[in-house]
């Protein structure tokens, strides 16, 4: 990569780290479960709601980055993601959260859609997966610091502004100003897209085509085992082993660790390493987590699974991703849209999930997220050699 093309990265890694902010949402959740005394059903209405957007927006997103350009798509994610960042600091009311999470939900649609098509723009060709995965893996530090950074709130190790935990929110919000300024003030070339009318219709019959529908599901899959584990955890140890919410919240960060450690190692490894090998590795680790995760009753066992479920999962959003957007070069920006779509796991996944675990525990929620690690396993022979 030329060193012209190494500073345009730069500006781009920033925003893979803003778009981790839709992370926070797992352990937020938790807190606000806990500080308004709500039940899991719905306090996993929160992390739901964000995902829900990415239903209606992601689609309409790839036909705006037609007509507006990606960089200015991304920089507008960046500006809802911002006013959504900047609400809770304001206070910790049901609505005033479901709005902010909603705003969250819809700047993140925005984002994930646009900004993977405008590294395309920079990156060709084969490096594509493994400079995802580089993205990934920015995003994830921004994923396991939100956490730290909620707990050292809570428990007034930082200084805190009074705003306790929702501290986390102004110091992401000072990050996000950093990363719109800077993507701003940068030039990029992007290439004119070839299908400039494209209707909403135009692009869901894409799902028509089998790659593509399969794509869908697996990226459903992959967010629905990523956010479900994100809030899951914490309420496994609690349930379990009798910890406290900010002893519980080290769980989250120790997926978000895995998950960093399993984007940063994995960068390098998709450039060595057969796709589908790596692909059918990641999953066996995330069917062993599953187990572990319904059957643990010790400390030292669901850690281990929450790790091999981080380091499993890091990976399967590039390699989906990616196989979807190579597969047909004339319609990136609307099969963009349709795999970030697909987040919209990260609302179906929480939903079910809560009425399982009301119902006969959190097991009940681990066995959501193993029917979808069954169904990633069905998906590995369209990852290619």
């Amino acid at each position: 990569m030329s060193n012209t093309k190494k500073m345009l990265m730069l500006p781009l890694m920033l925003c893979f780290f803003a778009m981790g902010f839709v992370d926070l949402v797992g352990i937020a959740s938790n807190y606000v479960k806990a500080d308004l005394s709500l039940s899991d059903t719905v306090a996993n209405v929160l992390p739901s709601l964000v995902f829900f957007w990415f239903l209606l927006f992601a689609v309409p997103t790839g036909m705006l980055m037609d007509r507006i350009g990606r960089k200015k798509t991304v920089l507008l994610s960046l500006l809802v993601t911002l006013v959504s960042l900047a609400l809770p600091i304001f206070g910790e009311t049901l609505p005033l959260m479901l709005v902010s999470f909603s705003l969250l939900g819809i700047g993140n649609a925005l984002m994930q859609t646009s900004l993977n098509p405008l590294v395309s723009s920079v990156v060709k060709g084969g490096n594509l997966a493994s400079t995802l995965t580089f993205g990934q893996f920015v995003k994830a530090i921004a994923s396991f610091m939100a956490p730290y950074i909620a707990m050292w709130g809570a428990m007034a190790s930082i200084p805190a502004f009074g705003l306790g935990w929702r501290v986390l929110f102004p110091i992401y919000l000072l990050i996000g100003v950093v990363a719109t300024l800077l993507l701003g003030a940068t030039p990029i070339e992007e290439e004119q897209s070839a299908c400039n009318r494209s209707s909403i219709g135009d692009c869901l019959r894409l799902l028509s085509h089998p790659l593509v529908l399969l794509s869908f599901v697996g990226i459903m899959c992959h967010v629905g085992i990523d956010v479900g584990t994100n809030t899951t955890a914490p309420k496994l140890l609690m349930e379990r082993l009798g910890m406290s919410l900010n002893e519980a919240a080290f769980a989250t960060s120790l997926y978000f660790i895995f998950r960093t450690a399993g984007c940063f190692t994995g960068s390098f490894f998709l450039r060595m390493m057969s796709n589908r090998v790596f692909f059918l590795l990641s999953v066996v680790m995330m069917a062993l987590a599953m187990v572990g995760l319904a059957f643990g009753t010790s400390q030292w066992m669901l850690y281990t699974a929450i790790a091999l479920v981080g380091y499993g999962n890091s990976n399967i959003f590039s390699l989906v991703f990616a196989r979807a957007l190579l597969s047909d070069k004339e319609h990136e920006n609307e099969i963009s849209g349709l795999m970030i779509m697909g987040l919209f796991g990260g609302t179906v996944f929480p939903l079910l999930m809560g009425f399982a675990a009301d119902a006969i525990g959190q097991a009940g929620a681990v066995a959501v997220m193993a029917a979808g690690v069954i169904y990633l396993f069905t998906y590995l022979p369209n990852i290619r050699k």
